[in-house]
């Protein structure tokens, strides 16, 4: 039986990470690069949120299109969140530390992972609405 409790905390984890993300992104903040690592995490919360409602196999590892794949396994609608997902996968790593490729995180890149992470919250808190 799924411990609802468990499902909340990740939620509001998730929702944390999100409304940082956003409300730095809204005020005109230029933390770019963190912005979009606070929405790649964000996103990957609610994933996890919704393996653990689904009573998925759980892993602790930070690849959205891995912990997706374990989500449409439940699902296969939620292939539609594939995209959003590859595109703020790179985020956990690129935005955290020195790497050997250029990375210069701008406006528009943050505005797309909001809209990415928008449409994985949405979707995932609608499909976990049944149980909470």
């Amino acid at each position: 039986m799924v411990d609802t409790k468990i499902v909340e905390e990740w939620i509001s984890k998730a929702d944390e990470d999100f409304e940082f993300a956003f409300l730095n992104l809204n005020e005109g903040k230029t933390f770019f690069a963190q912005i979009c690592f606070h929405f790649q995490q964000a996103s990957e919360k609610y994933l996890k949120a919704y393996i653990i409602g689904q009573e998925l196999e759980f892993h602790k590892i930070h690849d959205l299109p891995v912990l997706l794949k374990i989500c449409f396994s439940k699902d296969p609608s939620l292939e539609q969140l594939r995209e959003d997902c590859e595109y703020l996968a790179p985020f956990y790593v690129d935005t955290r530390y020195p790497v050997h490729w250029p990375t210069n995180f701008s406006f528009q890149e943050a505005q797309k992972a909001l809209q990415s992470a928008s449409r994985i919250r949405t979707l995932l808190k609608e499909k976990l609405q049944n149980l909470l």
